[in-house]
């Protein structure tokens, strides 16, 4: 008897073998692991295998990968170099993203066997965030800049405004992010890379609005002074020098006059000075050990920066004739006079000192000039004495000529030659007075007339004589010169009963060796040792030892030249 085989059991036995079929028409027909149809920015990888599909990206796209990616900063366009700002197509990774989830699976392969296509599959970008950073950073130092306020200047009495700059700064953090979406990415254009802006507070129509309702009108002609029945012409290009336009702490800009500046410019001060007088400090001398007067302090006339430029800071909006305003002169007194000598402590010798040296005209000149500066300098009590502040620059504009000082070294020819014997002296004065030396320095080698570790030199602009008046009363500077010396003696109360010197031995004593000259303008030089010198300085009262100082020097070898 047949076996009658139900309906539905027949219809599942059909259905298994035309899955069956399907499964294997799909295999057969889409191959490896990827469906067909799969692309990657065009390069068709459908039916391959993994590791087919791989190789074939690295070398469709071996040129794109290496394209430096063009990238823009603001307004600005540069390019990167995928390689130094490690990017890298990573095609295995790529490849398995765009392989079947599934596998082989019957499910995976009859679905892609009954789909279209595998379609387009993103390309795996990996970045080594350091070379990304470093290779921004390179961007950001072309392309940051720094906001500009907009602002109006004055050149040679003409007004200029000044436009004001954006501030722009790249991120470079974020910026890692777009480099990684926008390298190869589907029909690349132009990475936009994120930049963070300022705006100036300053902004044009600030700028037109100072410019027109100020700067103009203060350029528009000369102002005109009058002090002392006298007038003090000041052109628009004296006057542009010393003013300028600042930010108000908000959006906008108002003028700022330097008065003493204004003051103190050669075309305004010879002017001015005709119709003002300066303080006269009163003259001391000493009576064997004891201070008196030998002239009486004059009370001056002047003419004050705050009252020039509250005078010419109004006329500056103004036009024509109106342009003139008067300033009036104050009185200023000297610090010392004959009655204020005794309430100023002035009454005894602290100290005194005298340098030798070989007569020679620029000696006498320079060191007889130099002695005039410092001569009646008045040092009130906490108040600090500058050499170079008190003598100026020695040009000959100042009344210096050319002469022999130590440059690099060696001797050499140079305007004010010969003015460390004065600030050797000074030294000698204040370290005798018992006052505290703010900054000195020792000649680089020893030079016989000075008393070892106890001299000093000066040189414009980087090394400066300098004391603090810490003696409780004020001092007073006598200076004087010879043909062949100069002495410094300091006037005011003595704090200590004496102040000794003590010399200790030389040691680390060097050898000096032998060197030419230069061809032109030669100094010889005779050898003498380099060495390390202790002075202390000692304090005494009441015949106590109440304090000692060190002062250490090293010399260096005083080479022999020879010229040519």
């Amino acid at each position: 008897m047949r076996r009658r085989i139900h309906p539905t059991a027949l219809a599942g036995g059909v259905l298994a073998v035309g899955a069956g079929a399907l499964y294997l028409s799909g295999l057969v027909l889409t191959g490896g692991d990827i469906p067909e149809g799969t692309t990657v920015r065009g390069v068709d990888i459908g039916g391959m295998s993994r590791s087919q599909a791989a190789e074939k990206l690295e070398k469709e796209l071996a040129a794109a990968v290496s394209a430096p990616l063009k990238v823009t900063v603001g307004d600005k366009t540069d390019a990167v170099e995928p390689r130094t700002a490690g990017l890298r197509l990573d095609a295995e990774a790529t490849a398995d993203s765009a392989a079947r989830p599934g596998g082989a699976d019957p499910v995976t392969v009859i679905g892609d066997l009954l789909s279209s296509d595998g379609g387009e599959v993103e390309p795996v970008v990996r970045v080594d965030e350091d070379k990304a950073r470093a290779a921004l950073e390179r961007l950001a130092k072309k392309y940051d800049r720094k906001v500009h306020e907009g602002s109006v200047v004055f050149h040679e009495g003409e007004p200029q405004q000044v436009r004001p700059v954006t501030g722009q700064k790249l991120d470079v953090d974020d910026a890692i992010g777009v480099l990684r979406t926008s390298y190869l990415a589907d029909g690349r254009g132009p990475a936009d890379l994120p930049v963070r802006e300022t705006a100036p507070r300053i902004g044009a129509a600030e700028t037109e609005r100072a410019l027109r309702e100020f700067a103009q009108p203060a350029m528009s002609g000369p102002v005109t002074l009058t002090t002392g029945g006298k007038r003090i012409t000041i052109s628009p290009a004296v006057l542009g020098a010393y003013l300028k336009m600042e930010p108000d702490g908000g959006k906008g800009l108002v003028p700022k006059l330097d008065g003493k500046g204004l003051l103190a410019d050669p075309a305004v001060a010879r002017q001015v000075s005709v119709v003002t007088t300066e303080a006269t400090e009163a003259k001391l001398r000493l009576n064997g050990d004891q201070v008196e007067v030998a002239a009486d302090g004059r009370p001056g006339r002047e003419v004050t920066a705050k009252t020039v430029t509250d005078v010419v800071m109004p006329l500056l909006t103004k036009s024509g004739t109106a342009r003139t305003g008067e300033v009036a002169t104050v009185t200023t007194q000297p610090k010392l006079t004959r009655d204020t000598v005794a309430k100023l402590g002035l009454k005894e010798k602290m100290s005194s000192f005298t340098v030798n040296f070989e007569p020679a005209p620029y000696r006498t000149k320079n060191i007889g000039r130099a002695a005039e500066l410092i001569n009646g300098s008045v040092v009130l009590p906490d108040e600090t004495w500058s050499f170079n502040r008190t003598v100026g620059e020695r040009t000959k504009e100042n009344g210096f000529t050319e002469g022999i000082m130590i440059l690099d070294g060696q001797y050499t020819k140079a305007d004010g030659g010969g003015v460390s014997a004065v600030a050797t002296t000074v030294f000698n004065a204040l370290f005798f007075a018992g006052v505290k030396p703010v900054e000195y320095g020792a000649h680089s080698f020893y030079i016989e007339r000075y008393p070892e570790g106890r001299e000093a030199t000066v040189a414009w602009g980087s090394l400066d004589l300098k004391f603090l008046n810490d003696s409780g009363n004020a001092i007073y500077v006598l200076a004087e010169s010879t043909d062949s010396s100069v002495t410094v003696t300091f006037l005011g109360t003595k704090k200590y009963d004496s102040v000794e010197a003590r010399k200790g031995p030389r040691t680390n004593v060097k050898q000096p060796s032998t060197r030419p000259g230069a061809k032109e303008d030669c100094v010889p030089q005779e050898p003498l040792e380099g060495f390390d010198v202790t002075v202390e300085r000692i304090f005494r009262n009441d015949g106590e030892v109440v304090k000692q100082e060190p002062f250490r020097t090293r010399y260096t070898p005083r080479d022999e030249v020879t010229c040519p």
